[in-house]
């Protein structure tokens, strides 16, 4: 009698398969020297790259030397586990994700071997940014050729994955143009030097002389024919390069464990042409004409992204560009400047432009260059406002086909109703596109647009890819471009290298469907349920988490290009501390099916866990994430009817705190003032007790100031002398002015000393900070606006923004605050007074969060309209009355740090060039103090907040002991004292200070 073996129950599999999974773990942890992670959190950070794809990894391995991965592909070859390569994660096609061990190089395995600068070559692991790399060739006047729009994070093995190349390639080529050899193992576990020659794998020179019509005849056509296999190097006539044909084969075949790569000179002096046409069609006509003035780069702008740049960042943004609907960025370079400009002209003469400007090296430049480098995420949101996805993300034509291909491509989209903004490397006939395909609920419409799409790039004599490798986004496709008999070579190769398919399996060989694995559609919508109105995201908290779509630029450290973002990545490296790992964590929570408990998680509490709420990816993220948001409204979710954490009482109310220890803060801070209390009372108060309980002001500013209120129709100002009293040398300089301007009976005329006759009111908005902590920082401002000839005025009531409650998730105690204070101030806005706010974080939450909690309120929108700054208010007062002669701060010497939520809401423009008018020497800070709010107080906080404030603060100030700290932030001077032992001053401070010099 024959047994049949009873079929396993799913619950039986599911627990044979944890099972394997767990000693996969347990075997990787005891061979390898690298750290082996399988926590679900960082599991759900690797489940995703820059695609459209999520597949999660069993473990993943951050491999520290080259015998780590060697083990590694040992273990996943026994076991039949699929290893996927990884470098920075921002693979657009999804080549870098797998369900196996993912190896993440980026971390560990991230050494420059060798530089040499007389042969021009660097010896380097596959993990080391293309940034360093740069930055370690630059004294040497040399660079890395191809320059992606990542380049700042991507890492040197994915470029070779994906063969990427960047703007200048008609300079410098593909990375596989610049690459000498490759020390790889491959799919067999063989480990050898890939160069040019053929016998180190066995089978493939017989391979290579079967295929030679194919390859000669369908490979290698044009510079950007990316997809597929890049066989036509095996060709004799090429050099029977393996090295670069194993470039571009996205982890499929083998591992690269080291590479020696050429560096080239870094252009002198390049000029920037930049050409507008009436059309992007027109742009792209251009083309072949430019190219026989052989330019180092073409890249093409259309009007739909430029219009995109102007509304994130305003027109300043896209001000040097010359007039047009569709641009191009010609850049030349050579020895002799003068030539350049010559070469320049002419081509000018013959581009057939509209208008045109010529841009040397400067910040013009690097302006226009930003536009096309955030190209990917501002392209992330169409002009409808509708999420826009990778997956047609970079198709090249031959140049001679560029024109038409956009006119038949933006015809087919129409079709489809889908909209896009095309930008991208014209002179290579290679276009950057994301599109607001529906992937909220199914593929459908992705299939049936990228297999019409597939055909029309065909037809063109086009790659499906031409820069960014196939994936599980193209793979599928490849038929459409290339006959069976290419087919089968590229199923003949991979099988020469990786025979058991165990090397990124479901990548260009035996593709899974591209509409397989699909992460926006498996997500549950989560719409907005009392906590923010998630506008601009239709509702919905789903939509607004996948914002982030992978491009990573919070993976870098963005200080030197006046970024603040991700000061916790800055000061941990660890994706779990960038916005996109946390991202990732809150995409798996509204997916369900792998993090489970919702708002309550584990992994959302860790991934959220050192995030600052410093509020800088808003608007250094290209697209928009705001992860401040999302975790004010995790928390206020997760603890909703629940006992909160001691800290969301201690500091979420701080305000109310102050306010009510106002009338006895002299006798608070005499109690609190000895060590071991203090220490006691931060321990209990879940804060670190490393941290210092700043001292109480001695009296509220508004307590003091009543005869100063006035309802909206009428300002009645006292006797301003009453100020005087008590505070930093700032503030008595203040007080003096306004003492001597009463004495002089300036009041009642209006002018006070150096100032202009008072007109127009000011609503003087004292947030619970500079109230309660720094009166001086009102005092001030009320002198330098009397100066200015403004008229202040201080509201009815007292009234709170819920700022504390609203960093610490408690958004509806928050929407009450900001309910009182909208009907206090509405009345003021309405009769057309600027509101001054003097604390940047309070600021901000009128300009931002407070239209968020009341959506639809015109009194909000009333109110976040009047809302400014001290330095914009004088800017305008400056252009409205010539004869106003604001302070000068000649000889003055600063130390300035923008408060985070000032650069990411209000932007510190307007304070740079209002210090700068004023003849201040000002070394500007860019990144967060570290102390941000609540953050730095609570326990387990303490040694990253140092950490953030060690990258820029706490160095400039040990370097510049002569200068004043100019920080507006009570957070940022707060950190400043405890931990340099430096007094801040607020703008406010500053100019009342220079208005009191003889």
């Amino acid at each position: 009698m024959t047994m049949t073996a009873p079929t396993p129950s799913k619950g039986e599999a599911a627990t044979d398969a944890e099972g394997a999974r767990r000693d996969l773990v347990a075997r990787l942890q005891r061979e390898l020297r690298g750290t082996v992670d399988d926590a679900k959190r960082r599991r759900a950070e690797y489940s995703t790259d820059a695609s459209n794809y999520r597949v999660v990894p069993d473990v993943v391995v951050f491999p520290e030397t080259a015998d780590d991965i060697v083990a590694s592909l040992a273990i996943a070859r026994e076991t039949g586990t699929p290893l996927t390569m990884r470098g920075g994660g921002t693979s657009i096609a999804g080549n870098s994700i797998g369900p196996g061990i993912v190896l993440d190089t980026s971390r560990a395995f991230n050494r420059i071997l060798d530089l040499d600068p007389t042969a021009r070559t660097a010896r380097v692991e596959p993990g080391v940014i293309m940034g360093a790399l740069q930055r370690a060739a630059a004294p040497h006047s040399l660079r890395f050729g191809p320059d992606p729009s990542t380049w700042a994070r991507a890492s040197v093995g994915g470029m070779i994955g994906n063969n990427a190349c960047g703007a200048h390639s008609l300079s410098f080529g593909r990375t596989s143009d610049n690459v000498i050899d490759l020390d790889v193992i491959d799919g067999m576990g063989r480990r050898f030097t890939a160069s040019d020659d053929l016998g180190v794998v066995p089978g493939l020179e017989e391979f290579t002389r079967a295929n030679l019509a194919t390859f000669r005849t369908e490979l290698g056509r044009f510079e950007r024919q990316v997809s597929g296999y890049g066989l036509e190097h095996l060709l004799p006539e090429r050099g029977h390069n393996l090295a670069r044909a194993l470039v571009g084969t996205e982890g499929t075949c083998a591992i690269v464990l080291g590479a020696t790569v050429r560096l080239v000179d870094v252009p002198k002096a390049p000029l920037l042409v930049v050409l507008g046409y009436r059309s992007m069609y027109e742009a792209a006509d251009a083309v072949p004409v430019l190219l026989e003035h052989s330019p180092g780069a073409i890249e093409g702008l259309d009007a739909r992204l430029v219009d995109a740049v102007r509304r994130a960042r305003g027109d300043g943004a896209v001000e040097a560009l010359p007039d047009g609907a569709g641009w191009l960025l010609v850049e030349l370079s050579g020895e002799d400047e003068r030539d350049t400009e010559q070469r320049a002209r002419r081509l000018v003469a013959a581009s057939g432009a509209v208008d045109s400007a010529l841009l040397p090296p400067g910040q013009a430049q690097r302006a226009i260059w930003r536009i096309r480098e955030d190209g990917a995420g501002l392209a992330g949101r169409t002009q409808s406002g509708n999420q826009a996805w990778p997956g047609f993300e970079d198709a090249a034509v031959p140049p001679e086909q560029l024109g038409a291909y956009l006119r038949d491509f933006d015809a087919m989209l129409e079709g489809y109703g889908i909209e896009g903004m095309p930008y991208g490397h014209f002179g290579d006939g290679c276009i950057h596109v994301r599109l607001d395909i529906p992937l909220d609920e199914n593929g459908d419409t992705l299939r049936a647009m990228m297999v019409d799409a597939a055909k029309l790039i065909a037809s063109y004599g086009g790659s499906l890819s031409g820069e960014h490798g196939d994936g599980r986004a193209r793979s599928e496709l490849l038929p459409y471009m290339y006959s069976d008999a290419a087919i089968a070579s590229f199923k003949g190769f991979k099988h020469l290298f990786d025979p058991e398919n165990v090397l990124n399996p479901g990548v260009l060989v035996d593709p899974h469907p591209l509409d397989a694995d699909l992460r926006r559609p498996a997500a549950l919508n989560i719409a907005r349920v009392n906590g923010f109105a998630y506008g601009h995201d239709k509702g919905s908290f789903t939509n607004a988490v996948h914002r982030c779509v992978g491009v990573g630029k919070c993976r870098v450290d963005n200080t030197a290009a006046g970024g603040f973002m991700c000061p916790s990545y800055i000061a941990t490296a660890d994706e779990k501390d960038s916005t996109r790992g946390r991202a990732r964590v809150l995409q798996e929570m509204v997916n369900g099916s792998f993090v489970k408990d919702a708002w309550r998680s584990e992994e959302v509490r860790d991934a959220l866990e050192l995030c600052l709420s410093c509020k800088a990816c808003s608007s250094d993220c290209p697209a928009g994430v705001d992860m401040a948001a999302y975790k004010s409204e995790v928390l206020h979710n997760k603890f909703k009817g629940r006992v909160r954490p001691i800290t969301h009482y201690v500091l979420g109310w701080l305000p109310r705190w102050a306010r009510l220890v106002a009338p006895i803060a002299p006798l608070v801070n005499a109690v609190l003032s000895p060590r071991p209390i203090q220490r006691l009372v931060l321990k209990l108060g879940g804060m670190d007790t490393r941290r210092s309980i700043p001292k109480f002001a001695g009296g509220r500013f508004t307590s003091r100031a009543k005869e100063l209120r006035a309802d909206a129709g009428a300002a009645a100002w006292g006797d301003t002398a009453r100020l005087a009293g008590g505070g930093s040398p700032g503030v008595a300089a203040a007080s003096a002015v306004a003492a001597s301007a009463v004495a002089a009976g300036a009041v009642a005329a209006g002018a006070a000393d150096g100032g202009v006759a008072t007109g127009r009111k000011v609503l003087l908005w004292v947030d619970s900070f500079s109230d309660c902590f720094s009166p001086a920082i009102a005092e001030s401002a009320v002198a330098v606006l009397r100066n200015a000839g403004y008229d202040p005025v201080l509201p009815q009531a007292s009234v709170c923004c819920g700022l504390t409650w609203i960093t610490t998730g408690q958004l509806d105690a928050a929407r009450r605050k900001l309910t009182a204070l909208v009907k206090e101030l509405h009345p003021y806005a309405d009769a057309g007074m600027p509101i001054l706010g003097l604390e940047p974080s309070c600021t901000a939450v009128l300009r931002s969060d407070l239209l968020e909690l009341l959506p639809g309120d015109e009194r909000a929108r009333s109110v976040a309209k009047a809302t400014v700054t001290l330095a914009e208010l004088l800017a305008e007062r400056a252009k409205q009355e010539p004869a106003w002669q604001p302070p000068s701060l000649e000889g003055e010497r600063f130390v300035a740090q923008p408060h985070c939520h000032h650069h990411a809401v209000m932007g510190y423009a307007t304070d740079r060039g209002l210090l700068a008018s004023l003849g201040a020497e000002v070394t500007e800070l860019a990144g967060c103090c570290g102390l941000a709010g609540n953050f730095g107080m609570e326990q387990g906080h303490y040694d990253v907040s140092v950490k953030v404030a060690e990258n820029a603060m706490l160095p400039a100030l040990r370097s510049d002991a002569g200068a004043r700290l100019l920080a507006d932030g009570f957070s940022c001077r707060t950190q400043a004292d405890q931990l340099a032992d430096r007094d801040g001053e607020h703008l406010a401070q500053v100019l009342a200070a220079a208005l009191a010099k003889p």
